[in-house]
C-alpha cells in the first residue's frame, strides 16, 4: 500500500477535544523524558565521564582533576547529566508527539512541506553538538588552561568544579545545537514567504554583524569559540541561500514546462 498524505482532516473536534488530545501528547512525552531519565541516571557516571573527555585530553598526561567545593554538589550534577542525555534520548518521541497534534490541522502541501523540516532539525541539530565535542571544546580548553603557570611568584593552577564544568559543557553543545539549526528557520521562513533570497542576499553584511554578536552572546566568553561557532554560522547561512536558489530555479523549469504543454482540443 503506497504512502500517502491527505489533506486537513475532514473533522471539526472541539475544543475540549483538541484540549484532551493536547494532554494525552504531553503526557507521552513527558513519560518519555521519565523513562530516558531514569535510565540514564542508572548510567549518569558513565555519561559524565564521556563528557569530561575533551577536559582530560586538553590536560597534560596525568595531570587535572575536577573538584566540587559543597557536598551536595556531585550528586546533583548527576542529576542534571540525567536530564540533559534524556532530553537528547527523547527528542524524537517529543518531536513525533509534536507533528502527530499539528499534522491534522495542515493541508497535504504544507505537510509535504513540513516533513523534511521535522527530520533535518535533529540532524542539524546532533551535528552541532557533536562539532562541539569533537572538535570546540578540545581546543577552547587547551586555550582556557594555557593561563596556567607562575605569575607574581605564585603558581596560577586550573581547578574547575565538576558544576562549572557541567555548566560549560551544556552551554557549548547547546549553543552550536541551537546555531545549526540556522538553516531551517531561513528555509521554512523563505517558504512563508517571508523572506526571500534575493532579501537575505541585499542584507547579507547586516546578517554577518548579527551572526558575529549571536556567536559572541550564545558561546563562553573566549574568541576561539566565537569564531569556531561564526565559520559554521556563515556557511549555513550561504548554504541555505543556495538550496534557496536551487528550489527557485526548480519552480521556474516547472512553471515553464506548464506553459509550454500543447492545448488539449476536445
Amino acid at each position: 500500500m503506497a504512502f500517502e498524505i491527505h489533506d486537513i482532516d475532514e473533522t471539526q473536534a472541539p475544543l475540549l477535544d483538541h484540549l484532551v488530545e493536547l494532554r494525552a501528547r504531553l503526557l507521552r512525552a513527558i513519560a518519555a523524558i521519565a523513562v530516558s531519565f531514569a535510565v540514564c541516571l542508572y548510567f549518569a557516571s558513565d555519561i559524565f565521564g564521556f563528557l569530561i573527555r575533551p577536559l582530560t585530553k586538553a590536560f597534560p598526561a596525568g595531570q587535572g582533576k575536577l573538584v566540587y567545593t559543597k557536598l551536595y554538589e556531585a550528586f546533583f550534577v548527576e542529576i542534571k547529566v540525567a536530564l540533559f542525555a534524556a532530553f537528547f534520548i527523547s527528542f524524537p518521541v517529543i518531536a513525533n508527539q509534536l507533528w502527530a497534534f499539528v499534522a491534522p490541522g495542515l493541508y497535504a502541501k504544507e505537510k509535504k512541506a513540513f516533513l523534511p523540516f521535522l527530520f533535518l532539525t535533529p540532524l542539524l541539530f546532533f551535528a552541532g553538538a557533536a562539532m562541539a565535542y569533537y572538535l570546540v571544546m578540545p581546543e577552547a580548553f587547551k586555550y582556557l588552561l594555557s593561563f596556567q603557570g607562575q605569575k607574581g611568584g605564585l603558581d596560577i593552577e586550573a581547578l574547575p568544579a565538576a558544576g562549572d564544568y557541567l555548566g560549560l559543557v551544556m552551554q557549548f553543545i547547546l549553543a552550536f545545537g541551537i546555531s545549526f539549526l540556522l538553516p531551517v528557520l531561513l528555509l521554512l521562513l523563505n517558504r512563508a514567504g517571508i523572506v526571500s533570497r534575493k532579501k537575505l542576499v541585499s542584507l547579507r553584511r547586516y546578517v554577518i554583524v548579527i551572526l558575529t554578536g549571536f556567536a559572541a552572546v550564545i558561546t563562553p566568553p573566549d574568541l576561539m569559540s566565537q569564531i569556531l561557532l561564526l565559520i559554521p554560522l556563515l556557511l549555513l547561512f550561504e548554504g541555505s541561500l543556495v538550496i534557496m536558489w536551487l528550489g527557485e530555479r526548480k519552480e521556474a523549469k516547472e512553471a515553464a514546462a506548464q506553459q509550454t504543454l500543447p492545448d488539449v482540443v476536445p
